[in-house]
């Protein structure tokens, strides 16, 4: 489930939008360690009193992105991105050349950022090479440098530093950027903003908690929306449903306005709960609110109704986002099938085939493969069954289940298929699969049903082989072959060895 939790590109932006300039008056308590024992004294310390809020201390994220521009904004947002575009391509030319980024940076990058002094043109850099993590720390890096003897770097600059190392799982590196800044004093919410996210997406959730109490004491910056974003995906992460609800309601009594990611995280976190309902009243509000779905909350409440098996709801989901999802979401597909295969919807054969055709050969997952193999097994489909089967023993797979072994036995027996049967029995013995003693059983009352008395009594010294001995029901499979052949003295052996081995014998057992 990595997309529950990764910090979505409208969070990261918002980290860059909220400018140090503005500032919330919170009083400054600390939030209690990450148990569920503090639960009580988390909840009297987030309501904490404060001091009146204006309403417009920050703009809304919705905002910022849907306010017209001005055809000279565009223009000149455009112009940005193609002189810097241009920039990308040629340090992309020399990614293995360390000496040919910097001779680059020096011949192209110094003018460009000289023009745009406030940060700009760094960050859409940075943004433009996010696929290649290590060439945009060496361009940070070499900003960095770049800066003491000339234009000194922004908080924004700084601010996607940090982003970078820790998305680059690199949090000393991370840290070393905040410090680095803090002691050019520049401290703003962006910074605050970036350490906390580096250090969520790492793991680091008590870190994470230990800057939030930091920047609650700061002077001249105050905690942001995106702040109470990361607290709300640290709590969900950790499944502390009742903190990451807590969060929210403070988010409204200090008058911040909830965006698209506080609502996404939020669901992450029922999501990972396995909260159902709380998820689909999130995603409802959202519908008759100002802050509307969009395709991370689509793909979130799409993983949410696979899991939870509404495949009705799933499927209408599916239809608002199917091109997105067929094209890059595959993790998402294997959930839907999951569902699929543990549902008895109509035609779930063909719904499954249709998603799995989705599936590169090179995403191969072997508890997908072992999910299809009890489903067609469970549906009679024996040549899909056995497909699925050669796929596994290609791709080495063991299935260690018992009732995934039933299936494909009661499967063969239902088609009266005791030759595949034997075959499938040979290669799992080779193959390290669970060995159960209903393999041999089935195999001996189909043989002793097409009347093959010296193969089903073969079968007695392959379940010794491994050390599966003979039971009441092993007996009465052989008496009743036996009778119905009208071998009376093999039924007298059985019955003399039933006996032997202190089972007793009943005539039913010649009529069940």
């Amino acid at each position: 489930m990595k997309r529950v939790w990764k910090i979505s590109d409208v969070a990261q932006a918002e980290v860059l939008v909220h400018r140090s300039s503005a500032k919330l008056k919170i009083k400054a308590t600390p939030l209690p360690s990450l148990t569920r024992a503090s639960n009580s004294r988390f909840k009297r310390e987030i309501y904490s009193p404060t001091r009146s809020l204006c309403p417009n201390a920050f703009p809304n994220i919705i905002g910022l992105f849907t306010d017209k521009l001005s055809p000279w904004d565009l223009k000149a947002r455009e112009d940005l991105r193609h002189k810097v575009s241009q920039l990308r391509d040629e340090l992309l030319v020399n990614v293995d050349d360390s000496d040919g980024i910097i001779q680059v940076l020096e011949e192209k990058g110094i003018s460009l950022f000289t023009i745009y002094s406030d940060g700009s043109a760094l960050v859409e850099l940075l943004n433009q090479l996010r696929s290649w993590p290590q060439l945009s720390l060496e361009v940070f890096n070499w900003r960095r440098k770049q800066a003491k003897s000339s234009i000194p770097m922004t908080a924004e600059e700084f601010a996607k530093g940090i982003t970078i190392a820790g998305r680059n799982k690199n949090v000393d590196i991370a840290i070393e950027y905040f410090t680095e800044a803090a002691n050019k004093r520049i401290k703003t919410a962006s910074t605050y903003n970036a350490l906390m996210g580096a250090y969520m997406v790492n793991g680091f959730s008590e870190k994470c908690q230990s800057v939030f109490r930091d920047f609650k004491r700061e002077v001249n910056c105050s905690p942001t929306i995106v702040t109470y974003n990361i607290l709300i995906s640290v709590f969900g992460r950790l499944m502390l449903v009742d903190h990451m609800e807590a969060t929210f309601c403070e988010i409204k009594d200090l008058n911040l306005s909830p965006n698209i990611s506080t609502y996404n995280n939020l669901i992450a976190g029922y999501v990972t709960a396995w909260m159902w309902d709380s998820m689909e009243n999130t995603y409802n509000t959202m519908k008759a609110g100002p802050v509307k779905p969009d395709i991370n909350t689509n793909l979130l409440m799409l993983r949410g109704y696979a899991h939870c098996g509404k495949l009705e709801k799933m499927e209408e989901i599916y239809e608002l986002v199917k091109d997105y999802v067929n094209d890059k979401e595959i993790p998402l597909i294997r959930a839907m099938i999951c569902a699929y295969c543990k549902s008895s919807a109509t035609n779930r054969v063909k719904k499954i085939e249709d998603l799995v055709r989705l599936i590169p050969k090179t995403e191969y997952r072997s508890w997908l493969n072992v999910h299809l193999i009890r489903v067609y097994a469970q549906e009679d489909f024996v040549k899909e069954m056995e497909n699925s089967i050669d796929e596994a023993f290609k791709n080495k797979t063991a299935v260690i289940t018992v009732g995934v072994m039933r299936s494909i036995i009661s499967s063969y027996f239902r088609c009266n298929s005791v030759d595949k049967l034997a075959n499938f029995v040979q290669r799992a013995e080779h193959g390290g699969w669970r060995i159960c003693r209903s393999l041999y059983h089935c195999k001996m009352v189909m043989y002793g049903s097409q009347k093959r008395l010296e193969e089903m009594e073969s079968v007695l010294n392959e379940m010794e082989k491994h050390n599966l001995k003979c039971t009441k029901k092993t007996f009465a499979i052989m008496l009743q072959a036996y009778s119905a052949g009208g071998h009376i003295d093999k039924v007298e052996q059985v019955i003399g060895m039933m006996c032997k081995h202190g089972y007793g014998f009943s005539s039913n057992l010649l009529r069940s």
